[in-house]
């Protein structure tokens, strides 16, 4: 299982609205609007990397409102 951070910047006035609808998706841990230079901060796992990614891709960035991702997967050295 692999988990990871997804910061993301949204449109003005959207930050709330995509938390909530980030919140709903297969995968998605928690996602919480926040102050800073990102305006939602998602937890999310999936099964593989590719499985990660394939979902910030066809899921995540698809979401209405969004403008940027970065995603960050956790490490545990």
């Amino acid at each position: 299982m692999v988990q990871a951070y997804i910061l993301i910047q949204t449109q003005v006035g959207k930050a709330s609205a995509v938390a909530e609808v980030v919140s709903e998706l297969p995968g998605v841990i928690q996602a919480e609007d926040v102050t800073g230079p990102y305006d939602v901060i998602v937890r999310a796992q999936a099964d593989t990397v590719d499985a990660l990614g394939r979902m910030v891709v066809a899921k995540v960035q698809r979401v209405d409102g969004i403008t940027r991702t970065l995603t960050c997967p956790v490490v545990h050295l």
